[in-house]
């Protein structure tokens, strides 16, 4: 056993945890200050929505010009961290856990969790909007090397589809899931966020700074997955409004209402609190197994009736682009003018997003990736998902883009709203009643992929106010941050939509970035130089 793989039984760190009342076994101060938070975002949000949305979005403005250069730096370091960690042959072997111990969930279901929990609902919505967006404007339309909706802009498009898609994003997640595990399993400190940097900050991370570090994590937790919740109910409520035709479902516009949106809110939430308390190996494993096989199900169905040629060619045309181009697409920083506007609605978006949903992300894949090794982690958290991302995206998103070049589409898919661009795209190559029954299935899946993201975020919140504790999980509490999760969507979807939500968590996302980027530096501290104390 080498001395990496070791347990060091000496490393403790106590997080106080409350030993009576309601909140026994929780960390008071970081449950009740995470709430006060959140709960003054929910009534000054409620109380003066037009206000708070306005505010918002100009604390995205000012957040994306300040601290753009950051988001693009900060997240090719979470990736160089990651691969360089994993390559390393020292480092790689280590496994996450006893140097016997062997992984709890099978491959199939190992991976689906994953997907399902980091980016399942975001293939429903971006497989078809990010290439359609990216072929009507990328940086290279705007630089006049492409034509946009011009076949010389597919390869642009997917590459930059790619950049947002690709290695960088699941480093994000990669990076924090790999920092937890290891110091909880390997050093046999708490599941918690403060470990990861008690090589850095020693005892420190016991008291004050800890809480606030924890804090900082269910912030972000909770307002990305916001996020997430707040596309996955606006394209559900599309799906519904495609199969049944509903008038009060869809706005003129072609966005769905606030009320039809509101109602899938409370809908998918709940299901999500029932499932969270049946806990991972029950009702989280079997939901992430169905949505699973209904994404390969869907695939195959674009495999058979897409454009499955030009998925075939552009699939290993992407991977070339991407691989050639992501260096300068990482550390590029436009500082103003149609390029920066560019970037700061997509790529800076992008990574605000995957950093604000990685402590929910990492910690669950903390949870589930126990007995694998360094290398096994992050060819799954990393090369897989990209992998299965692209086929989305060329199969998907190609076969709306061939509908647009061929004229058949006739720019209904690209002026589509993002919520029914999906939709779009089966009605075109589909009868209307088998439109509708595919329609169902995607609404089904949609629905899985969004109760499988909202309860493991409501089961990481609580192992992160419970000082780790993975076992403690009462209903009581699960329930409350269930109901958080309805306020929070419902009061910034009545402030100002999904572009209210989107500020919150751009501004959101900032100050979890630096935790990242030191539980990286943690991590190599120990992991590459060796480091045994703090």
């Amino acid at each position: 056993m080498s001395e990496l793989d070791q347990s060091d039984e000496a490393e403790q760190l106590t997080i106080k945890t409350a030993t009576s009342g309601f909140y026994t076994g929780y960390n008071r101060f970081v449950t009740l200050g995470a709430k006060i938070l959140i709960g003054a975002l929910v009534v000054w949000a409620g109380l003066f929505p037009t206000e708070a949305g306005a505010t918002l979005l100009r604390l995205q403005t000012w957040s994306t010009s300040v601290f753009g250069s950051w988001y693009m730096f900060v997240t090719a370091f979470y990736a160089i961290v990651c691969l360089g960690i994993a390559i390393w042959p020292r480092t790689g072997r280590v496994r996450l856990g006893a140097a016997d111990e062997r992984p709890e969930f099978s491959n199939f279901s190992w991976f689906s969790m994953m997907f399902g929990a980091g980016i399942g609902v975001g293939m429903l919505t971006y497989s078809t909007a990010e290439p359609i967006f990216h072929f009507a404007n990328n940086p290279d339309v705007i630089m006049g090397l492409t034509t946009a909706q011009d076949p010389d802009n597919v390869r642009a498009a997917y590459k930059w589809a790619a950049l947002h898609y690709g290695l960088t994003p699941w480093a994000c997640y990669g990076i924090v899931g790999m920092a937890l595990a290891y110091f909880g399993y390997n050093r046999n400190l708490p599941l918690s966020f403060r470990s990861s940097l008690k090589p850095l900050f020693g005892k420190m991370m016991e008291g004050f700074w800890g809480d606030v570090v924890d804090i900082v994590a269910i912030l972000a937790t909770v307002i990305g997955v916001s996020v997430t919740i707040g596309y996955g109910v606006s394209q559900f409520a599309s799906g519904v409004y495609n199969i049944t035709g509903l008038e009060w479902i869809s706005a003129p516009s072609g966005k769905p209402t606030l009320a039809a949106q509101l109602l899938a809110l409370v809908i998918i939430i709940s299901a999500s609190v029932f499932s969270a308390i049946s806990g991972v190996e029950k009702g989280i494993k079997w939901l992430s197994n169905i949505n699973m096989g209904l994404s390969f199900f869907l695939l195959a169905f674009f495999a058979i009736f897409g454009a499955t040629l030009f998925a075939f060619k552009q699939f290993f045309v992407t991977i070339w682009d991407y691989l050639i181009a992501v260096p300068q697409m990482s550390f590029t920083v436009w500082p103003d003018g149609a390029l920066a506007d560019w970037q700061g609605a997509w790529t800076i978006f992008y990574w605000a997003w995957w950093i604000a949903f990685a402590p929910f992300v990492g910690l669950f894949l903390a949870r589930v990736s126990r007995g694998r090794t360094i290398r096994e982690y992050v060819l799954g958290a990393m090369f897989v998902p990209a992998i299965m991302g692209l086929t989305w995206f060329v199969l998907v998103g190609g076969t709306a883009i061939d509908l647009e070049l061929s004229g058949i589409a006739k720019g209904s898919i690209v002026n589509a709203d993002i919520s029914a661009q999906l939709y779009q795209t089966i009605n075109l190559i589909l009868s209307p009643l088998m439109a509708k029954v595919m329609s169902f299935v995607i609404v089904v899946l949609l629905l899985t992929y969004l109760v499988t993201s909202a309860d493991s975020a409501i089961l990481v919140i609580n192992t992160i106010a419970s000082a780790g504790n993975r076992a403690l999980a009462r209903t009581r509490h699960i329930i409350i941050w269930g109901g958080i999760y309805i306020a929070v969507v419902a009061t910034l979807l009545t402030a100002g939509g999904m572009s209210a939500i989107r500020s919150a968590m751009i501004v959101g996302a900032l100050p979890f970035s630096l935790v990242m980027a030191l539980m990286a530096v943690s991590l190599v501290k120990v992991l590459v130089f060796g480091s045994r104390k703090a």
